[in-house]
């Protein structure tokens, strides 16, 4: 990069391994503890190897942990010795105090650390990150990022459905969407992320109907217009994104920039069968 500023995010970004080193960011992992073992999120544990120790658990569902204090100011210590200023960006405030603790590290260390907090979660926090990767690139100063950013944050649309509100409310996630659990079995809740939290979008019967409203309200918010990045995640689900990516792509007559299994930690609250759609515009 050709300013002096590097990007750290968290794992809860679920921030694409082969980015990671093209465009020079550094994820934070969160922590999956089941009851035998504690993992740092896609790091001790791959996506694969934890839907599938989440269907072997049954009924005990493992917990997340944020980072410590620690773990940020080694990866800051290491980032300022280079020479760098950092741009720190994480999972929104509302669902998870890990820019709390970031910014609580930044702030026993000497050197320039905003910490921005996404209002997002996972593919919506990667497309902000891409968008500061460009930022940093055009030789932007850091207060001028962070700046752009925050308009950007707030035309970052997310939304997905779940086969299930079990993890949700389990891990206590669950906020507004609360008032879709007396609805009927077999309901499939569309969700949206509004201003940092969870709130009901609609409810559906299938994963097909769940795919028509999430492209319908994307519709709606676009209103004629095209996103600037765009795309799909999934829990243990390739068919059912490849259904939507497709959908999409016919609804607005471009690509899709990215198709991306959400991780451990985001696993945790989702479970298998989740399928999400965000784009910035």
């Amino acid at each position: 990069m050709s300013n002096k500023i590097k990007i750290v995010t968290d794992s809860t970004s679920d921030f694409p391994q082969e980015f990671i080193e093209k465009y020079d960011v550094t994820v934070v992992p969160l922590y999956v503890n089941f009851p035998e073992d504690t993992y740092r999120d896609q790091v001790d544990i791959t996506t694969r190897e934890f839907y599938t120790k989440l269907k072997e658990s049954k009924n005990i569902l493992p917990k997340t942990s944020m980072p410590t204090i620690q773990d940020f100011i080694r990866v800051y210590e290491k980032i300022l010795r280079e020479g760098y200023d950092i741009l720190s960006i994480h999972i929104s405030s509302g669902l998870s105090g890990t820019a709390g603790v970031a910014q609580t590290a930044a702030g026993l260390l000497q050197g320039k650390i905003r910490v921005f907090d996404s209002k997002s979660i996972s593919l919506g926090i990667t497309l902000q990150v891409l968008e500061a990767v460009k930022m940093i690139k055009n030789n932007l100063s850091l207060d001028n990022i962070i700046t752009q950013l925050t308009a950007l944050r707030e035309h970052t649309e997310v939304t997905f459905s779940l086969d299930t509100l079990e993890y949700l409310e389990k891990g206590g996630r669950i906020g507004k969407v609360s008032a879709l659990l007396g609805t009927i079995l077999n309901i499939k809740p569309v969700i949206r992320v509004d201003n940092g939290i969870y709130i009901p979008l609609d409810k559906v019967r299938n994963q097909k109907q769940a795919v028509k409203n999430m492209v319908n309200h994307m519709l709606r918010v676009l209103d004629n217009k095209l996103p600037k990045q765009i795309a799909v995640a999934h829990g243990a689900a390739e068919e059912a994104a490849s259904y939507l990516k497709q959908k999409v792509e016919e609804a607005l007559e471009i690509k899709v920039d990215l198709v991306k299994e959400v991780g451990p930690v985001i696993g945790v609250h989702t479970g298998p069968g989740t399928l999400g759609l965000t784009f910035i515009y």
